[in-house]
């Protein structure tokens, strides 16, 4: 298996979100000068914004908010959802708006789709992208010692199994799950007869992101899939917020925070009354302040 240190080294070149700029404004990663460093993007009244490249495959971008004003500032990296096969960042640009507005520096990652690679290639891309950055701190003002995660359905899931890769990620503080499906297993299950359309879909979905294989015919991938499985004590702590009535139910991050509690890492579940799924559930009422409250928790010096 390649190693997300290994493929965080083929960052390649930046490419500015805006109308294309001249050659000379253009940051590149990855060219054979040595130390090369992004200079300067886009600067605007309110954000300096620019989208890098941390790998070869074209979904292997972030956008990265920052400022310019010398003062080194914390993370949040966000994830979107998707059912793992689809989805984009441009989607998570309002929640990244209001991550850069509370003060971080955001990174808003894409990552390969089931269709473009399976399982485990989207958690070594998250991990990949979160080394990348962290080796151009500077650039940034990050300290990179000192960051978050937020992740949406599917996103959730890739975010949670950074929180709970190997013996824990350096500088990760937190993770936080919207909807998260932390049991992939748990979601094919819930998703056979009797079933329904979202959970017929999600089965179907977990069951992409194995590489069209089910739980009998690969389960080492599977396993790696389950979050609870790989809990252990240098984890990073974590909040997850689920409807009551929603396709993906709050019990899936109960088998989590079982796990992590017995290893001695805190995991807070946060239920609302309601079917609303993902970034609908982000908008219900103080949601995103709930959210925003705890990551600040965590992320304060």
């Amino acid at each position: 298996m390649r190693t997300a240190v290994g493929f965080g080294a083929l960052a390649l070149a930046a490419v500015i979100l805006s109308s294309p700029a001249p050659a000379s404004a253009t940051p590149v990663w990855g060219d054979p000068t040595p130390s090369p460093t992004p200079t300067e993007t886009v600067t605007a009244s309110l954000e300096d914004r620019a989208t890098f490249a941390y790998g070869k495959h074209q979904r292997q971008r972030m956008d990265i908010w920052w400022r310019k004003d010398g003062v080194v500032r914390p993370a949040v990296f966000v994830v979107h959802g998707g059912w793992w096969s689809g989805g984009d960042k441009k989607y998570m640009t309002e929640v990244s708006r209001s991550y850069f507005q509370l003060g971080y520096v955001v990174v808003n990652i894409n990552y390969r789709l089931a269709q473009d690679a399976a399982w485990p290639a989207q958690r070594v891309d998250a991990i990949d992208a979160i080394a990348t950055v962290r080796r151009h701190a500077a650039q940034f003002n990050f300290d990179p010692n000192r960051y978050a995660m937020i992740g949406f359905s599917a996103g959730g899931h890739i975010a949670a199994a950074v929180g709970t890769y190997g013996d824990g990620v350096p500088g990760l503080r937190g993770v936080v799950g919207i909807s998260p499906v932390v049991s992939p297993q748990t979601a094919y299950e819930d998703g056979d007869l009797g079933a329904t359309f979202e959970q017929r879909k999600l089965r179907k979905a977990t069951i992409a992101l194995a590489g069209g294989c089910d739980p009998t015919k690969c389960p080492r991938v599977w396993a790696s899939m389950e979050v609870p499985l790989h809990a252990s004590a240098a984890d990073a702590p974590m909040l997850s917020v689920h409807s009551t009535d929603e396709f993906v139910p709050p019990y899936q991050s109960e088998m989590l925070k079982q796990a992590l509690n017995e290893a001695g890492v805190p995991m807070t579940i946060r239920a609302v009354p309601g079917i609303q799924h993902s970034s609908p559930l982000y908008r219900e009422p103080g949601v995103a302040e709930t959210v925003q409250s705890w990551i600040i928790a965590r992320l304060a010096s």
